[in-house]
C-alpha cells in the first residue's frame, strides 16, 4: 500500500527574516491543488515514491512524501528521505565554485590547462581558450554529453580524459552550448588543487553545514550511510523494478554526486532566494545565474516548450523565460532517479521534486505548478493594482 505524508510548515526557522512577495491567501489553495495533483500523478504512473518541498521567501511552506522508498517494502518516503539528485548536483558545484572564486582561490578566467596541464584537445590552440567558466556554463564548445558512455561503462576520470585529445570543440570555447558531465566535473581537481581540501570536505564545510542541510551528503558512501534513503527503480516489461545503485556518476561529483532530501533542497532554495547572505550574498547569486550561453534545445523540451520563450545556461543553473517570468532551473536524471528544482527570485517562490523512478512525468508536475502559480500571481498583481487605482480615484 502506498502511503502519503503531508506537512504544511509555517514556522520553519531560518537565520534571516524577510517579507515575501506572494500572498498566502491564494497560495494555500494552489498548494493544496498541487499536492493532490502530485499524489495523483505518482499513483497514475505507479511511481514507487516521491517527495517535494515548496519554498516561499525564507520558509519551507509545504513539503510532502509519497509512496515507499523501495518497491515491495513498507518504509514510507517522507520529506527527510534522501534521494540521488543527479544533475541538480551541478547547482551545488556552481555555488561552491562561486564561493571559492570570490575568495580568490581561482578566477573564472583561469585556463583549465593551468591546473590540468595534461589535458588537450586534438588541435592544441583550443587548450589555451578553455577557461574555468566554460566548464560550469556548459560552453566548452564540445559536442553534447561527450564520453558519458565511458562514465556509464564505469571508467574513472583518468581513463576518460585522454580521449579528448582525439576530438576538437564544435566551436571555440565560450561561443556555443554543449551539455557536459565529464568536462563539468573538471572543476573538482581545480577546487582541490587551489584549496588543498577534498571536494566533499569543502561541500560539507562551505555549503551543507552553514546552510544547515540536515541529510545532504556527497558520494556513494554518503548515500548508504543514511538509513532513510530511496532506492532506484527502472521500468521493464511495463512495471517498475528496483535496481542496484549505480556507482559510475558518483565518480563525477560536481556533475551528479550529491544526495539530498526535499528538506535539504528546500533550505538550498531559501539560500538561492537571497535569505542566507553570509553564504550567498546577492552579488554572488547574480553572478551564478547570469546568462552565459543560449540553450535553444531547451525550447523544444516536452511539456516545457508550451511556456518557454528563451533559455540559457548560467554557472551550474539554467535560466528559463517562462512567459513573463524568469525561472532559475535545473533537472536531474541518473539511473533510477529524477529530480527537479526551480525558483523565481522576483516572486520569492521555489519548488523541488524528487522521485525514485526514471519517469518523464516530473516534467508535467513542474510545468503544472509553475503555470498555475505564476498565472495566479500575475492575476493577483493586476487585481491589487486595480484596487490601488480605485482607491486613488476615490481619495
Amino acid at each position: 500500500m502506498k502511503q502519503f505524508f503531508l506537512t504544511i510548515l509555517c514556522c520553519c526557522s531560518v537565520s534571516v527574516v524577510a517579507d515575501t512577495h506572494v500572498s498566502n491567501s491564494y497560495v494555500a489553495p494552489l498548494i493544496a491543488d498541487f499536492d493532490q495533483y502530485f499524489a495523483g500523478q505518482l499513483t497514475q504512473h505507479d511511481i514507487p515514491g516521491g517527495a517535494y518541498a515548496i519554498v516561499q521567501g525564507n520558509r519551507i511552506i509545504a513539503t510532502a512524501g509519497f509512496g515507499v522508498r523501495q518497491q515491495g517494502s513498507i518504509e514510507p518516503v517522507d520529506p527527510y528521505t534522501v534521494f540521488r539528485i543527479a544533475s541538480v548536483s551541478k547547482t551545488f558545484a556552481g555555488g561552491l565554485a562561486g564561493i571559492l572564486a570570490a575568495e580568490g582561490h581561482f578566477s573564472w578566467d583561469d585556463k583549465l590547462v593551468d591546473y590540468l596541464p595534461g589535458f588537450s584537445f586534438k588541435t592544441k590552440r583550443y587548450n589555451q581558450q578553455l577557461k574555468l567558466a566554460h566548464l560550469l556554463s556548459q560552453s566548452t564548445g564540445v559536442m553534447p554529453n561527450a564520453y558519458d558512455n565511458l562514465i556509464e561503462a564505469n571508467l574513472p576520470l583518468e581513463s576518460i580524459l585522454p580521449q579528448f585529445s582525439k576530438i576538437d570543440p564544435l566551436c571555440p570555447p565560450g561561443q556555443c552550448y554543449g551539455y557536459q558531465n565529464v568536462l563539468f566535473s573538471l572543476i573538482e581537481p581545480v577546487i582541490e588543487q587551489s584549496t588543498g581540501k577534498s571536494y566533499a570536505q569543502l561541500m560539507q564545510e562551505r555549503i551543507f553545514t552553514p546552510l544547515q542541510l540536515p541529510t545532504a551528503s556527497v558520494g556513494l558512501d554518503g548515500f548508504f550511510s543514511t538509513e532513510n534513503r530511496a532506492m532506484p527503480h527502472v521500468r521493464a516489461r511495463g512495471k517498475w523494478h528496483d535496481v542496484e545503485v549505480a556507482e559510475s556518476y558518483y565518480r563525477f561529483s560536481p556533475a551528479a554526486g550529491i544526495n539530498a532530501s526535499a528538506i535539504d533542497l528546500g533550505y538550498w532554495l531559501i539560500a538561492q532566494l537571497g535569505h542566507n547572505q553570509a553564504v550567498f550574498p546577492d552579488e554572488l547569486l547574480q553572478q551564478l545565474t547570469g546568462k552565459r550561453v543560449k540553450t535553444r534545445r531547451d525550447l523544444r523540451r516536452k511539456e516545457w516548450r508550451r511556456y518557454l520563450t528563451d533559455a540559457h545556461y548560467a554557472l551550474g543553473w539554467r535560466v528559463y523565460q517562462f512567459g513573463q517570468d524568469e525561472l532559475i532551473y535545473h533537472g536531474g536524471w541518473v539511473k533510477g532517479y529524477r529530480a527537479e528544482i526551480a525558483y523565481s527570485r522576483e516572486h520569492q517562490l521555489g519548488l523541488v521534486m524528487l522521485i525514485n523512478a526514471e519517469s518523464n512525468m516530473i516534467n508535467e508536475l513542474g510545468t503544472y505548478f509553475w503555470s498555475g502559480m505564476l498565472t495566479a500571481i500575475r492575476q493577483q498583481q493586476t487585481a491589487d493594482a486595480s484596487e490601488t487605482d480605485f482607491s486613488t480615484v476615490q481619495d
